[in-house]
């Protein structure tokens, strides 16, 4: 007997018969004599729709009450899984984050798990039950309902699976894999059969959109085994142990991770690019543009200083510029202009209309040139870049939203990844 986790994210659990589709393969799982816990995202396009009510209520609306409402979708579908499954003869029952309890930070918006207290649930998968438990949220110290971010159902599903210490935690999505860049742009993107933690760390939180980059980050701290699989095969598909995935595997399992330069190219254009203009060049004062933004739970990305010239008078100023995710833009100035008598900065200048573009592989450690590459390819082809960041398994550029695609088609050739190509 095995411990499964399996995960169905929003395009799964999207209307009844998409529903009754994952109760059924739930069914097999469970039929195999395997314990199995379930975490599920809202209905596709639900979060969306909840997160709209709250912007139109306000803009500055309060983070608590915000997860109550976002918190909504997952509670729905969680019944209606139970339900489904019910209906065909599965003893099942639904979880909210507080009835488990998944115990969180009171970060809300973005809340961090702690711990999960598991003994009701062992008791429960014990006891023949499919736990259907919903995703994405949790309970902070003093009872609030919280959420964990955007699809935060992968953190949820890693964290069950560490820890009710599964044998196993499947993520079930609209793709069947993780491709060497988005299919829908490039159509001779590759699918991969194993990609190392690391490299699919920075994959996700560049813009892949496979798996949420702290479920990511999680799995490689808990080493759980995650695989992402498709939940739109066929209902007489072989079991999830059979198909053909992509696993998320520490580097060991990796036959050869000198000889694949690049894994993939991912792309994000939910970025916001901030600078604040004749900033005081003197010590603290980058200091007193982050703090505001640290305290206000804004993650900050590409950070860019121009080199120091003379203000009006005697006294040096600088130009600083850095990213934020698009959707904490408002927040951010806010929390700046604020600070902005601290600061001391001139103007602020803020700009959706940028995308960053990043190329990942951990053959970059023993490859010198990755930055060239990216750097010359792109020039080739008269696309701007406005700010680079490096790690070392990274290499990530922000450019102009129009020319995303341009960029992601251009690099996925250059570096040898296009399938006819493939080695």
């Amino acid at each position: 007997m095995a411990r499964i986790v399996m995960k169905f994210g929003g395009t799964s659990m999207a209307g009844i018969e998409r529903i009754r589709s994952v109760a059924a393969r739930v069914k097999r799982e469970a039929a195999a004599g395997n314990q199995v816990a379930v975490v599920v995202s809202a209905m596709a396009g639900e979060t969306d729709r909840l997160v709209g009510f709250c912007r139109e209520a306000s803009p500055l609306y309060d983070p608590r009450e915000y997860d109550v409402v976002v918190a909504a979708g997952e509670q729905v579908t969680s019944g209606l899984l139970a339900i489904a499954l019910q209906a065909i003869g599965v003893p099942a029952r639904s979880w909210l984050g507080w009835q488990l309890p998944i115990h969180t930070d009171d970060a809300f918006a973005k809340a961090r798990i702690g711990t999960i207290d598991t003994v009701a649930l062992d008791a429960s998968l014990s006891a023949g039950e499919v736990a259907v438990i919903a995703g994405f949220q949790g309970v902070s110290a003093n009872g609030r309902i919280t959420t964990l971010g955007r699809g935060g159902s992968d953190t949820s599903a890693v964290a069950v699976a560490a820890a009710m210490q599964a044998d196993r935690c499947d993520i079930y999505t609209d793709v069947d894999g993780v491709y060497t860049t988005d299919p829908r742009i490039v159509p001779r993107a590759r699918k991969l059969a194993k990609v190392t933690y690391e490299e699919m760390l920075e994959l996700a939180s560049v813009g892949a959109k496979v798996l949420q980059t702290r479920s990511v980050g999680l799995a490689m701290k808990e080493k759980v085994r995650v695989q992402v699989l498709s939940s739109f095969t066929g209902d007489d598909a072989p079991m999830a142990d059979t198909l053909p995935g992509t696993m998320i595997v520490g580097e060991e399992e990796i036959e050869d991770v000198e000889r694949q330069l690049i894994t993939g190219i991912a792309h994000d254009k939910n970025e916001a690019k901030i600078t604040l203009t004749s900033v005081p060049d003197k010590p603290g004062s980058v200091a007193s543009i982050f703090e505001p933004l640290a305290a206000a739970n804004i993650n900050v990305d590409m950070i860019i200083q121009n080199i120091a010239h003379r203000s009006s008078g005697s006294n040096s100023a600088t130009d600083v510029t850095f990213t934020v995710p698009a959707a904490d833009l408002p927040r951010s100035i806010e929390a700046l202009n604020q600070a902005r008598e601290t600061i001391g900065f001139g103007e602020l200048i803020h700009d959706t209309r940028v995308a960053k573009i990043s190329v990942v592989g951990v053959g970059m450690r023993s490859h010198a040139g990755v930055a060239s590459t990216m750097f010359t390819t792109l020039g080739a082809r008269g696309i701007n870049i406005q700010a680079i960041s490096t790690s070392e398994i990274k290499v990530s550029v922000l450019i102009h939203e129009d020319e995303t695609e341009l960029a992601v088609r251009v690099l996925h050739t250059s570096y040898g990844l296009d399938a006819d190509e493939a080695a």
